[in-house]
């Protein structure tokens, strides 16, 4: 059920986000719910990859760094911030063995990756020759010679000019900056690593050396954020003039420090700005990024040239393509089984290290949750297109939705334009809130993680 306690009070998401931020995990970043996902269809992996002809999806990698120099006090993901060279070591010769059982397998036989994304954690962690070694061994096993995108995740204060030299040389297109405020006091009291003199320092580095596509990520409703730091903020964004800047709401997952604290002191309401407050800042942000010539492409992002600057990894994922995880905790979907690895170091790496498939829990989704999964995700582009759904699945989102569709016309968050659905700026702004009408019955009012 969609519910934890604290202290010994009861809590259930706001699914709605209405009003203040309560603790959940309201970002739907997949489907069905992670909740249904079970060992019991992990044996579907290993049957998969060993099916004889191999998969005709386009194939990404993803590749979970779980190393940080501090854990952010908003943090879910799975991170590290004691492990000393050796245990880096370690772990970085755990993921090339499960790359090789990859590989090896016919499913994946003969197959060119077509993206590749690190993740984390904090990928820029990692030595400038811990990121050459590792890359060399991945393009061996796996070759990169026809990737689209091979994006990488950085904390600024871990970057020097010659980390970033060799980051561009091994072939990274779009270099992701986790800035997420510019005011040292914000970064401070929400468990950041960095300060903002090291963000700028970064960033002309990265532009000196030509990456094509620049990211950088703001969160809206951080510990301590206002009106005026909210501003500020988004005017030294617009001032850096990245290809790309991607906007976050602030949630509280229940695995996160702020969330221990809310609980230790019986609170229901996060120290957060509220939701309509968080969709104010992030409208604003929006706006103004248009103002100066961006184009908002999807619920958070906006971009500055929509032709020239693509997310691969997220428009390829979000049309059903497959990817393998590499890592702990790590996420993957192949041939329409999701999939994650086992969520401790030790234990994933000692998996490994004795041969075994490091799968902790899978789901094998039918016809019905695939068509979806892919509705569902493309919902927060802000446009859905329907002869994609007809072609496809044979489905008509028109007619199967008629009810629900019809409400959302007359509430004023959806029109029709065309043979396209298309959502206006303010239901864009909660999207997350409205996707779980789509779910099937079963998937509604359950727990997400």
């Amino acid at each position: 059920m969609s519910e934890d306690t604290c202290g010994d009070t009861f809590v259930k998401p706001d699914v709605e986000t209405k009003d203040d931020t309560k603790a959940g995990n309201y970002f739907v970043s997949n489907y069905p719910p992670f909740s249904f996902w079970g060992e019991e269809d992990t044996p579907c992996v290993e049957s998969l990859l060993n099916s004889p002809e191999p998969g005709d999806a386009p194939l990404g990698l993803y590749y979970h760094v779980p190393f940080c120099r501090k854990r952010c006090h908003f943090c879910y993901f799975r991170v590290y911030t004691d492990k000393n060279s050796s245990d880096i070591r370690r772990y970085l010769s755990a993921t090339m063995q499960e790359l090789r059982q990859y590989a090896e397998r016919p499913y994946l036989s003969g197959r060119k990756l077509k993206y590749v994304y690190f993740g984390g954690g904090t990928p820029s962690y990692l030595s400038a020759q811990q990121l050459t070694e590792l890359t060399d061994g991945m393009k061996a096993i796996m070759p990169w010679d026809e990737t689209e995108e091979v994006t990488f995740e950085c904390e600024p204060g871990t970057l020097t000019e010659k980390k970033l030299e060799v980051i561009k040389n091994f072939g990274v297109t779009r270099l992701s900056l986790g800035i997420e405020n510019f005011s040292d006091h914000v970064l401070d009291i929400n468990g950041r690593a960095h300060r903002s003199p090291e963000v700028f320092r970064a960033y002309e580095f990265a532009r000196g050396l030509g990456f094509d596509n620049i990211n950088v990520d703001l969160i809206a409703g951080m510990l301590d954020e206002t009106d005026e730091n909210w501003v500020d903020s988004v005017g030294k964004v617009i001032d850096l003039s990245p290809d790309c800047v991607t906007i976050y709401q602030m949630e509280i997952p229940f695995n996160t420090t702020i969330y221990k604290t809310m609980k230790e002191g019986g609170k229901l309401a996060a120290p957060v700005a509220d939701w309509p407050t968080k969709r104010r800042w992030a409208d604003y942000a929006f706006s103004e990024l248009e103002n100066a010539g961006y184009t908002v492409t999807s619920a958070y992002t906006a971009v500055k040239d929509p032709e020239a600057t693509k997310f691969v990894y997220r428009d390829r994922l979000w049309t059903g393509a497959d990817m393998v995880s590499l890592g702990v905790a790590s996420f993957g979907h192949l041939g329409g089984i999701h999939y994650q690895n086992l969520i401790h170091i030790d234990d994933y790496i000692k998996k490994v290290e004795e041969g075994g498939a490091p799968v902790r829990r899978a789901l094998l989704t039918t016809e019905e949750e695939r068509f979806l999964r892919e509705l569902i995700l493309q919902f927060k582009l802000g446009r859905v297109n329907l002869g994609y759904f007809r072609d496809k699945f044979g489905e008509k989102v028109e007619e199967r939705f008629s009810e629900i569709l019809a409400d959302l016309e007359q509430l004023g968050d959806i029109s029709r334009e065309g043979d396209e659905l298309v959502l206006t700026r303010e239901a864009l702004l909660r999207v997350d809130s409205m996707l779980h009408r789509f779910f099937l019955p079963k998937h509604r009012d359950s727990r997400y993680v």
